[in-house]
């Protein structure tokens, strides 16, 4: 037996969702320990496309939005989403995305009304994973320790004691911590070892998935770029994501209900019909990231002082970019819980909530994604035998046909319902006054100051943004300077709950905001609201901390 290691928390996994919650963590002045089977520096796996306007306001509060936007396709890149008939035919529609160099300025366009800070990123987890590791190691109280395999852990009312393997000098060494995370994805130990088992629908979709280099695609193509070309006809069907915005791609061949094998369908054929191209295209494969959809969820997301995230908790058809983004909500809302355990002001109810919070939103958003994914099956089987020819008759097909994935899928790329809509209407540490949250579509929401719902974003009449001016713990939003707080902020600093009052000048928020005084948790869902505080203050500390 090796050395013997100490740590608060104790994260298994480096993959977006660990990194995201160790950092969070240490920020919060927790000790962070993070095992990871991959050597430092190995090519991440190209399979996350997508950071949602949730995950990057997410990273604007961990200071690190910035270096992440600036990673990825090139500035002018067009993040726009292609239908054609080949990646090289005819173009039937396009829905626009600005490039990053305009994110935060286009007015106009389906993707632009986002009321956030932070829009959504097109970036490839290739490049957004190194960001969030290099972040991370250059954070205060977070240790990686990379090539080590997780093998086991015990618990008992004290801690965890887990032991691990150095996969270079296969000598095995222990951890002892307060509590241990896994994000070690689908196949991960952590969930199996709490008894946690995974139910749902097994098989939604295969994808035969290929990336590839090839320089001379992009001239080939005739068209403006785009971040993601969807190609549609009677051979075949797929999607093509531009990864470097010069040479690289990621080609999705989705495969047909009775195409049950990866390699039942010839990979070169495939990649050939859906880019268009004849014998003389020249290409490199550089890794087979075949995948299967599924919807599937744990019934259970804790054991005593051991939690799961990420994929090792759902997993989902990756529609509107949903998969790693819903790990990082997990994170986000996991992480504030165990900081305040383990610095001591959560009651014992507060870890009873990332349960109780994170269960029912698999059920309320992976539906979308989920109706979304079958949608999209339907409209590759019935692509039009006529759509590549020429003439009134060809052109009356591709015609119909660019509408209708147009209007299918701007709800998937412009999902501000997704992002913002979700509530949590079943939690103890939430004080519910009776009014229901908002419904939401995958594109629609309505901001909501109900108690449960994301606290809503406005512009400060500084210019600053909400976010950027409320704490790392509790804010108590205040609209009429008049109204004394001082009450509520002695019972939280008696019962050592972090919390400060922001008085909000904001033109904006009048609209929003129906109360005086709103809470706002840590992770910036509304805690509580009311127009004065309650005559017992204590009594609201209690709930909020889950005491």
């Amino acid at each position: 037996m090796g050395e013997v290691m100490r740590s608060q928390v104790l994260v298994v996994g480096a993959g977006p969702v660990g990194l995201t919650l160790a950092i969070d963590l240490a920020q919060r002045g927790i000790d962070v320990l993070v095992l990871e089977m991959k050597p430092r520096g190995a090519r991440p796996e190209p399979k996350c496309n997508h950071v949602s306007a949730r995950s990057m306001e997410i990273f604007r509060r961990l200071g690190i939005a910035r270096r992440i936007r600036d990673t990825g396709l090139p500035p002018d890149y067009p993040n726009d989403v292609a239908y054609r008939t080949t990646f090289t035919g005819k173009e039937l529609s396009r829905i626009p995305i600005p490039a990053r160099q305009d994110r935060y300025t286009a007015r106009g366009g389906p993707d632009t009304w986002w009321p956030t800070p932070e829009p959504p990123h097109r970036i490839n987890q290739i490049y957004l994973e190194p960001q969030l590791f290099a972040a991370a190691e250059a954070t205060p109280g977070l240790r990686i320790r990379t090539r080590v395999r997780f093998d086991r852990f015990e618990q008992d009312e004290g801690g965890v004691r887990a032991w691990a393997t150095d996969l270079d000098s296969e000598e095995v060494f222990e951890v002892q911590a307060d509590y241990l995370v896994g994000c070690d994805g689908g196949r991960s130990g952590v969930r199996k070892q709490i008894g946690a088992k995974l139910s749902g629908t097994d098989v939604v979709a295969r994808v035969q998935s290929t990336f590839f280099r090839a320089p001379d695609l992009l001239d080939r193509a005739g068209h403006r770029p785009a971040w993601a070309t969807f190609s549609l006809n009677p051979r075949r069907t797929g999607n093509v994501y531009a990864i470097d915005g010069h040479e690289t791609f990621l080609l999705h061949n989705y495969l047909r209900p009775d195409e049950e094998d990866f390699e039942s369908v010839d990979r070169d054929w495939a990649i050939r019909t859906i880019l268009g191209v004849g014998a003389d295209f020249r290409y490199e494969v550089i890794s087979k990231e075949d995948w299967i959809g599924r919807r599937l969820v744990a019934d259970r997301f804790r054991d005593r002082r051991v939690f799961i995230c990420g994929d090792a908790c759902h997993l989902w058809v990756p529609m509107a970019g949903y998969g790693m983004n819903a790990g990082i909500a997990d994170a986000m809302d996991l992480s504030w819980l165990l900081a305040a355990a383990v610095q001591g002001w959560a009651g014992p109810r507060a870890l009873d909530a990332y349960e109780a919070e994170r269960l029912p939103i698999t059920e309320q958003v992976s539906k979308f994604a989920m109706a979304h994914a079958i949608a999209l099956q339907k409209a590759s089987a019935g692509v039009p035998e006529h759509l590549e020819d020429a003439g009134q008759e060809g052109e009356a097909a591709r015609a119909a046909a660019g509408k209708s994935l147009y209007d299918l899928n701007v709800k998937q790329y412009c999902c501000g319902g997704l992002n913002f809509g979700y509530f949590y209407d079943q939690s103890p540490l939430v004080a519910y006054d009776g009014e229901a949250a908002p419904g939401y579509t995958m594109d629609q929401f309505t901001p909501s100051t109900v108690p449960g719902c994301r606290t809503p974003h406005v512009w400060l009449d500084d210019g600053r943004s909400l976010y950027d001016a409320m704490g790392a713990g509790y804010t108590l939003l205040r609209f009429d300077p008049k109204v004394d707080v001082e009450p509520l902020l002695l019972a939280a600093r008696r019962a050592r709950v972090p919390m400060q009052v922001l008085d909000v000048r904001s033109a904006e928020a009048r609209g929003l905001y129906k109360h005086g005084l709103v809470l706002s948790r840590p992770d910036q869902h509304v805690a509580w609201r009311g127009n004065s505080v309650p005559d017992r203050p204590e009594e609201l500390v209690d709930l909020v901390r889950g005491a």
